[in-house]
Order: structure tokens, then sequence, then C-alpha cells
């Protein structure tokens, strides 16, 4: 990766962390905000960063409680809302 999507990377990791920690879920979207202001490539990077570590750890979950017999439900994709 480059400069941007690692340094994106690094915030969102931490930034996911300290949301979590102090419960705060408006604390990513503010982060975003203040990168914004000076670098909209770097809050996209950052942005992209949050999700794609979101649905890995959203997966993972899922995968742990089917492999320990719980019945996860499959949350609905977006794509289940489209006409048919």
């Amino acid at each position: 990766m480059g400069i941007t999507e690692d340094l994106a990377d690094q915030l969102a990791k931490e930034a996911i962390a300290a949301s979590e920690k102090l419960g705060d879920e408006q604390l990513i979207a503010n982060v975003a905000k203040v990168i914004g202001s000076t670098s909209q490539t770097t809050e996209e990077a950052f942005l992209t960063a949050v999700r794609v570590r979101t649905a890995e750890a959203r997966a993972r979950t899922y995968l742990s409680e089917r492999l320990a017999g719980q019945d996860a439900a499959v949350p609905p994709s977006p794509e289940d809302d489209l006409p048919i």
C-alpha cells in the first residue's frame, strides 16, 4: 500500500478501538470530518479501511458463532431489498 493507505489504515484501527473503548459511535465520523477538512483522499482511505475492518470483524464473529453451534442469523444484504 501507499503512504496514504498505510496511515489511514493505522488510524482506522486506532479509531475503531477508541470508539469501542469509549462507547462513542460518532467518534469515527468525527475523525473522518477532521481528516476531510484537509485531505479528502485520506478521508476516503480512512473510511474504506474502517468499513473493511468492520466487515471483517462481523464476518469473523459470524463464523465463530456458527462453528460454536449457535444459531447466528445472517444479516440481510443490501441486494435483498432490490426489486426482482
